[in-house]
């Protein structure tokens, strides 16, 4: 019989007693934090709070705020809390936008870290009978290595595929009999392209479950990754400056993430003033972590926009959900004043129909206006279809994205497969104005 839980006593626990939990780790993070960090120590002393303040959950709102800025500061290894020769790995971004955010972990993070990851392989329906393939990257980035050890944990056959060569990756699956695949799902969608280009019949092989994440996909992406390889498709949430994948996964309910609360406090905040909103709107996703030695984190600001619920869920699980990534403060783009999420140009072009799921938004500035031009690939059936047909579907597009986003673009239809394919975090947007500024 398949597990239902990895860990029934903490996955469902009562909410009062898991406050309980949730503050006496507090207790002892912030005060870990104080006593091992300087610059966490520094930031507590600058604005008057002390580590006996904590004394309700409610008094995490007196904490200071971190982010990428605060780690980049105190690159490499400023705001580790254990000793280096008690670090046992170090992950870190890419550095793509400046310094890396460099990540230590003890031992017993990586225990916490694997025990998490496997609760949220059997949250998505795994278990250790399953060969579940990883085709995260692996090296720094923390997806390869979170999903292999979460996997191996609950006593599943780990394929280390990590990314790139999609028809070695299609072939593994086919072969190896493989029964759940991890990887982003922009590269899920490649995977079932290539397997449809080989002559490989998805809806033929024993793949039934998919653990998905690193990068934020809208429900009309869900439903076609679920269509094209056969399989039900689950979100995986992390990050690697609060951990990895791990942190959060939707069950079989999929409305929804849990947020694994005892090992994590998550707020959501206005972006703008700090704020902390109450369960059901929507702002910014905050961590804080209550049992990291490597670097521990108070307040840590995603950037991610979502919102959380506490609604009980049919599954039995209680802690809090968060909704689906609806995008990034920083991947928002204003344009003419208006605010445009690349996953909403995703929703209406994956509700239409007749189009890959390929897209690209090019923004630009003539004089003084911004432009936006959303690059589109049509479906193989279209391609051969009537000029008046193709201009009539450019139309529909046009009015359907307007509608939705309240700005005025252009839509180029492109011939399929053009669009540059990803096999970790796809890229959606080509941003030319900063170009002219």
């Amino acid at each position: 019989m398949q597990r239902k839980y990895w860990n029934e006593e903490i996955e469902c626990i009562d909410r009062e007693q898991l406050q309980k939990l949730q503050l006496e780790r507090l207790k002892w993070s912030v005060q870990y934090a104080y006593d091992n960090v300087g610059p966490y120590r520094k930031q507590m002393e600058e604005i008057g709070v002390e580590p006996g303040d904590v004394k309700t959950l409610e008094d995490l709102a007196k904490l200071p705020f971190t982010d990428k800025t605060h780690l980049r500061d105190s690159y490499p290894h400023g705001r580790f809390g254990a000793p280096m020769k008690d670090i046992v790995r170090i992950h870190a971004s890419s550095g793509t936008t400046g310094k890396s955010t460099v990540v230590g972990y003890t031992r017993k993070d990586i225990e916490v870290w694997s025990e998490l990851a496997a609760r949220c392989f059997v949250a998505a329906g795994a278990d250790e009978n399953d060969i579940v393939q990883v085709s995260y990257g692996y090296g720094l980035f923390t997806g390869g290595l979170g999903a292999h050890y979460g996997a191996e944990h609950l006593g599943a056959a780990v394929v280390p595929a990590s990314g790139g060569n999609t028809k070695k990756q299609a072939t593994l699956i086919k072969d190896f009999g493989v029964t759940v695949l991890a990887c982003t799902p922009s590269y899920a969608l490649h995977i079932a392209e290539t397997m449809e280009e080989m002559g490989i019949d998805a809806q033929q092989l024993p793949l039934r479950v998919g653990v998905f994440g690193a990068e934020p996909w809208t429900v009309a992406m869900r439903n076609e990754i679920d269509r094209r390889l056969g399989i039900t498709a689950h979100d995986i949430y992390g990050l690697s400056e609060v951990m990895g994948p791990g942190v959060a996964i939707d069950c079989e309910e999929r409305n929804g993430l849990h947020i694994w609360e005892d090992h994590y406090i998550p707020e959501i905040i206005n972006p703008e003033t700090g704020e902390v909103l109450p369960y059901g709107q929507k702002g910014e996703l905050t961590f804080t972590s209550l049992t990291k030695e490597g670097i521990p984190m108070m307040r840590y600001r995603t950037h991610d926009l979502t919102s959380l619920t506490i609604e009980p869920c049919p599954c039995g699980r209680t802690h809090v959900r968060m909704g689906k990534i609806l995008g990034r403060c920083d991947d928002m783009l204003i344009i003419r004043g208006v605010n445009v999420f690349p996953s909403q140009v995703e929703s209406v072009l994956l509700e239409i129909g007749a189009l890959s799921p390929n897209y690209h938004l090019i923004v630009d500035r003539v004089g003084v206006m911004d432009t936006l031009e959303v690059q589109v690939e049509i479906s193989d059936s279209m391609f051969s279809d009537k000029v008046k047909r193709l201009e009539e579907l450019n139309v529909m597009i046009r009015k359907e994205l307007e509608g939705l986003l309240g700005v005025s673009c252009k839509v180029t239809l492109v011939e399929p497969k053009t669009l540059p394919r990803s096999e970790g975090k796809i890229v959606r947007v080509t941003d030319k104005r900063k170009l002219h500024d």
